[in-house]
């Protein structure tokens, strides 16, 4: 069970969460004071700020295996250097299509000077809103992965969480390795939300 200071820290990340998400909608929608103030109560007590992604890992190996793997991820409201740090495995729409989902790692954002190993191709910044995300097997020549190497930057607009936690089988299974500031924000969260025997389920019905 998490201490009362761990639960304080969780709900102060959900209150963020709520308030961050809820102020989008207003933007968006346009929503009366009355039903702002309901979207952030039930997203504050009613709703989680997770969710389970499934997903096969062979370019996300050792942190995802070959095979399927469950996922807990944490939903990022705003995908901005607020919320994002390099290094994270971050689960983002696929640039080729926006109905399935990928899972890499963040290795730059906007503003970040990106060199070739190739010296015929020329260095450039991202623009803003832009990222580079790059497959973490080592094993993969980088002509043929699957990442930005290949499709070149994505918007951070098309990324809608980051992996906590992976569970490969029912006994190997375990917090996913992230940036140290990003790993120190989902502990709490962690201790809450995470859920191995739900996983487990969900890994069994793929």
């Amino acid at each position: 069970m998490a201490s009362i200071s761990t639960w304080f820290r969780y709900m102060a990340h959900k209150l963020e969460y709520s308030l961050t998400l809820s102020l989008k909608s207003h933007r968006r929608e346009k929503l009366s004071d009355r039903e702002l103030i309901q979207i952030i109560f039930k997203n504050l007590f009613h709703g989680k700020i997770t969710y389970l992604h499934s997903g096969k890992g062979v370019e996300m190996s050792p942190t995802m295996a070959a095979h399927e793997n469950t996922l807990l991820v944490r939903k990022i409201p705003i995908a901005n250097p607020r919320y994002l740090y390099v290094g994270d495995a971050v689960v983002l729409k696929d640039p080729n299509d926006s109905d399935k989902y990928l899972v890499r790692r963040l290795a730059a954002v906007e503003g970040f000077e990106m060199v070739s190993g190739d010296a015929k191709e020329e260095p450039f910044f991202l623009d803003k809103d832009q990222c580079w995300v790059v497959a973490e097997n080592k094993d993969i020549k980088p002509k043929e992965a699957y990442d930005s190497r290949t499709f070149g930057p994505v918007s951070t607009a098309d990324i809608v969480g980051r992996a906590i936690y992976c569970l490969r089988t029912a006994v190997d299974h375990g917090p996913v390795r992230n940036s140290q500031t990003a790993m120190g924000q989902d502990s709490p969260i962690l201790a809450v939300e995470l859920d191995v025997d739900e996983m487990a389920k969900n890994h069994k019905a793929q």
